[in-house]
């Protein structure tokens, strides 16, 4: 195939018919593998295969659309069609990052990581999906609380995979500290009041108030954050 031999891309059509969800759109995925024969590019294609990671992408859409977000109603959802999936060599040591609909995944992270990559990358696919679906305020939510929800979803999808290096319960400094210290506070919250966070991440839609936390919850996020280190004695 040229210079293009090393590229795997597996595009499909996945039309998730869901009693639930009338009128639910196709979502159309795609995943590519840019990292080639690269450590990382052939431990993806070997260890975690594609059509394993396009099945995690469908989960995770299901997961976050009807268990977290509860969204029954197809105009409560962000209106994607297409979400693609890239393997690829990057600069620095960031793990992956999400921009229009597209995950990027670091080949070098997959490369080194040691430990069962297939479970990790797993992981680390409902954290990006999440940042497709989510809403953020129209741009005007605390990027803390963003990344926060995004490690919630991860946690709910499997608390006994939470990695190693994630804080435990009741630890971290602030509430806006982000990624797990924020995702471990949101989890107290949610069980404060069952669903949440997709009562928040409904009035997030169009924008951002810290008063969303007293309107949902009766306090403020400063006295929540007070409450949840006294529950676990931090």
């Amino acid at each position: 195939m040229g210079s293009s031999r090393h590229m795997v891309v597996l595009s499909y059509f996945v039309f998730l018919f869901l009693a639930a969800l009338p009128g639910i759109r196709a979502v159309h995925y795609v995943v590519i593998n840019k990292a080639g024969n690269s450590t990382g590019g052939a431990r993806f294609t070997n260890e975690v295969r594609i059509p394993n990671s396009r099945h995690v992408l469908i989960m995770a859409t299901d997961f976050i659309l009807m268990r977290i977000f509860r969204q029954n109603i197809p105009t409560d959802r962000k209106p994607v069609e297409n979400v693609s999936l890239v393997i690829e060599n990057m600069d620095g040591d960031g793990v992956a990052y999400t921009s229009n609909d597209e995950i990027h995944v670091s080949a070098d992270y997959i490369g080194s990581y040691s430990g069962d990559v297939k479970r990790e990358l797993t992981g680390v696919l409902y954290h990006e999906m999440t940042h497709i679906w989510q809403w953020n305020g129209d741009g005007q939510a605390p990027r803390e609380l963003v990344e926060g929800i995004s490690d919630f979803v991860r946690l709910k999808a499997n608390p006994n995979a939470a990695p190693t290096h994630w804080v435990k319960p009741g630890e971290g400094d602030r509430w806006d500290q982000g990624y797990d210290v924020t995702a471990r506070f949101l989890d107290y919250c949610n069980c404060l009041r069952n669903g949440f966070i997709a009562e928040l991440n409904k009035k997030m839609r169009s924008g951002y108030s810290a008063n969303f936390f007293v309107e949902l919850l009766g306090r403020t996020v400063d006295q929540l954050w007070a409450d949840y280190k006294a529950r676990y004695g931090s």
